[in-house]
């Protein structure tokens, strides 16, 4: 199994930290940027085409909530099956950059930062 490493190259479009996840520690996911036969992820096409690395890049939308391709019904699940907040890992992306970002998951050993309680 890989160790957990502080990588820029593994924050994923949606910010979520491919550098922390158990498929891409396990050697079965390559991560978001590596992965190109993820097509099916409108988020990585979207980041792609606009020459985006994350989300937190986007012109069109200052909070990711407000983006249905972000905020689609399958993402608010899993997000809430895996106690995920991808929307906190955008704003800490905007907030201490994309190093930061790295940084802080790579030390907390978590894919995402949890949702917190409402």
């Amino acid at each position: 199994m890989k160790e957990i490493v502080i990588s820029e190259a593994l924050i994923a479009r949606c910010g979520l930290y491919c550098g922390a996840c158990g498929a891409y520690l396990k050697g079965r996911c390559l991560g978001c940027a590596e992965n190109h036969k993820a097509t099916w992820c409108k988020l990585r096409s979207c980041c792609l085409e606009r020459g985006y690395a994350t989300c937190a890049e986007c012109v069109d939308f200052s909070d990711p909530k407000a983006c249905a391709k972000f905020n689609n019904f399958f993402s608010k699940l899993i997000g809430f099956v895996l106690n995920s907040d991808r929307a906190a890992c955008i704003a800490q992306i905007k907030e201490k950059g994309k190093r930061g970002h790295a940084e802080t998951m790579a030390v907390l050993k978590r894919q995402s930062l949890k949702r917190k309680k409402k």
